[in-house]
């Protein structure tokens, strides 16, 4: 009874789990560049030699990890010059407070001073590292399709453009940055879009069909647990009255 009722705790954690990552990605349908996560579990056996159990192996759910969806998201055409969409592999760099970050969430602003900025005000870093300003007299920015930035004063550098060997080893940084140990790498073959933006590539139907499936899973579960509890009362209450 003991090991029914720890089972179905465990996969009712492990449920939870999910459910918090499902309506964490449901939160940023809407968040430019959000890339969907999904947990990853597996079977943790447990040996046990129980009267209950004999043998056999106690099979509990263990969380592992977390596997992010990298497809891309649609790209919205928006007409605002500041807007950049990546068409292809790579990432933006921008500078915070805790180091250089990674985004794919092109919709940069220009701060009081000039810089080009995420909406969280980090600056956008050049390829060189450098942030980007331009001056109150400037006027008509354009961005080229490798990166190159000009303005009615001429070039102003080229947007800092990156890529790395393993992607999926890219930490979450808060909102839709990153954070890596990785060596940068130069990025071939991708192409900056101007006045366009790359949305969410989260799914909603297929969210909906995940959430309402782990509220099924999670109220079988429930019953378990319940059904084991009830068990044991009865138990308790017999082995009273037989003394």
């Amino acid at each position: 009874m003991e090991n029914a009722l720890l089972i179905g705790m465990t996969r009712q954690m492990a449920l939870r789990r999910e459910m918090s990552i499902i309506a964490n990605n449901l939160a940023n349908i809407n968040t430019n560049g959000y890339k969907s996560e999904h947990p990853l579990f597996e079977e943790y056996l447990m040996p046990t030699a129980t009267e209950e159990s004999g043998d056999k192996d106690i099979s509990f759910v263990q969380d592992v990890g977390m596997h992010r969806n990298l497809g891309p998201g649609r790209i919205d055409v928006t007409e605002n010059p500041l807007d950049v969409a990546i068409s292809g592999e790579g990432y933006f760099k921008v500078q915070t407070p805790e180091g250089v970050r990674y985004t794919r969430n092109g919709a940069f602003e220009l701060n009081a001073q000039g810089q080009l900025v995420t909406p969280d005000g980090h600056p956008v870093l050049t390829a060189g590292g450098a942030p980007i300003t331009f001056g109150t007299d400037e006027t008509g920015i354009i961005i080229a399709s490798d990166g190159t930035i000009s303005t009615s004063q001429g070039e102003r550098g080229q947007l800092g453009l990156v890529k790395f060997e393993n992607e999926r080893q890219l930490q979450n940084a808060g909102g839709t940055l990153y954070r890596t140990e990785q060596a940068e790498l130069p990025v071939e073959e991708t192409r900056l879009m101007q006045g366009a933006i790359e949305s969410s590539n989260v799914q909603p139907i297929l969210e909906m069909t995940n959430m309402i499936s782990v509220m099924q899973a999670y109220q079988s579960a429930n019953n378990i647990v319940d059904k084991s509890d009830e068990l044991q009362r009865r138990a308790i209450s017999t082995l009273a009255e037989t003394n």
